[in-house]
């Protein structure tokens, strides 16, 4: 049943009447093997917590990074972790036309362990903290998330190979840290494809850095590609191995597909050039998607922003099976990639998130509309934003996507 999920329920009673003749999580399976679903299935990688909120008609912990973020520094981790699960379930059961649903997504998924000690910052002003170490935060009011802005340990070590040296030994993660994970699974695993937690990506690895340009670790890490690749190659076989252990953990019972985030473009073209990416991330890439099919026999769906244009044809090699994310924006032409590439993997998109958030209604509906019409030719394809129902989405917008959505989807 869908509920409450539409500006205008009689204009299609005809739609809702209709037997379902699959289940999400068949109509997903169909389209991953190239086959023809029943009708257009609908993910999302995640759903912001504003417009959860609108949905379960409280205010929600679900997706709020910078709110779960505080209140674990508060000591509040039962309090975040409840929410996640109980708001979570509350939402897929309420938006149940949602075919995929991620249980990896940051401040939704995998939780704290259980009494985890949480050092409590210094409070600088009303938006930034600083911890003993001397790294700040501070929150954006714009994403409503809190981002690294200083780091004072960027640069300080100097790696070599020998500091990579020998096999990974890791410690079991406390299963704590999976009940958010866990209780989705057990509540809609037999209908939904749920997408889920692995062992760690290991795409662009950045050497004593992070992907977080405020604290300085993004520049420091692409840096290393020159000044110290040889050092960065036996990191990224170090952590291969890692990650590849860490897949027999993280990797959950029911769990239908695997989850990758990490972006490798800006809007306008890689971080690192094509034969960089060659050369450093795409040995890496394949052997961890290669661990994942050979020992876990479930999908890849890989998210990543940006005009990734120049790193396609390594995305098939790679050997992804889903593709999310195709931003218009970035001069990604989502039906010229499903052209050229969707007999390798399955491309994943459709509206633009800027449209979402700025956007007016009737925007809003033409673009759906003619996404639909561009890609549902002959299957293999599955429809969504061009990265996430993300902060900012206009309620009003987010509905009439429904709408449209739901009026056009059938095949």
């Amino acid at each position: 049943m869908l509920l409450l999920v539409c500006t205008s329920v009689d204009s299609y009673d005809n739609i809702l009447q209709e037997e379902e003749s699959m289940t999400s999580k068949e109509r997903i399976l169909s389209v991953l093997a190239h086959q023809m679903p029943d009708k257009v299935p609908w993910g999302e990688w995640a759903i912001d917590f504003d417009t959860v909120e609108k949905i379960i008609g409280h205010q929600t912990y679900y997706r709020a990074k910078a709110r779960s973020t505080l209140a674990f520094w508060d000591g509040r981790r039962d309090e975040v972790v409840q929410s996640w699960k109980e708001d979570g379930i509350d939402f897929f059961r309420k938006m149940d036309n949602f075919d995929i649903i991620n249980v990896a997504a940051i401040a939704s998924s995998i939780a704290p362990p259980k009494d985890f000690q949480f050092e409590k910052p210094k409070k600088i002003d009303n938006n930034t903290w600083e911890f003993l170490d001397g790294t700040v935060y501070k929150l954006s009011e714009v994403t409503a998330d809190v981002t690294k802005i200083y780091d004072p340990h960027i640069g300080k070590k100097q790696y070599t190979p020998a500091d990579f040296d020998g096999e990974p030994v890791m410690k079991p993660p406390d299963e704590s840290c999976f009940e958010v994970v866990d209780a989705l699974i057990e509540e809609f695993g037999s209908s939904r494809f749920i997408m889920g937690p692995s062992g760690a990506e290991v795409g662009i690895f950045l050497l004593g850095g992070s992907f977080d340009e405020g604290g300085g670790g993004f520049s420091h890490g692409l840096m290393q590609f020159l000044d110290n690749p040889e050092t960065v190659k036996a990191a990224i076989r170090k952590k291969v191995a890692e990650s590849n252990l860490q897949d027999q953990y993280y990797i959950r019972k029911g769990q239908d597909g695997v989850a990758w985030g990490q972006d490798f473009s800006s809007t306008q073209g890689p971080f690192i050039s094509p034969a960089m990416f060659r050369e450093f991330a795409l040995p890496a890439i394949k052997s961890r998607v290669k661990n994942i099919h050979e020992q876990f026999g479930i999908p890849v769906m890989k998210h990543a922003c940006g005009n990734n244009n120049k790193l396609m044809d390594m995305f098939v090699e790679a050997g992804y099976d889903a593709y999310q994310s195709i931003q218009q924006t970035a001069y990604m032409d989502l039906a010229q990639i499903k052209a050229d590439y969707g007999v390798h993997l399955v491309p994943w998109g459709g509206l633009s998130v800027e449209l979402l958030v700025s956007g007016t209604q009737d925007e809003v509906r033409k673009e759906t509309r003619k996404a639909l019409e561009a890609n549902k030719p002959g299957g293999r394809y599955i429809f969504g934003s061009t990265h996430s129902i993300a902060v900012g989405t206009k309620y009003d917008n987010f509905m009439v996507m429904v709408e449209e959505f739901e009026k056009n989807r059938y095949y």
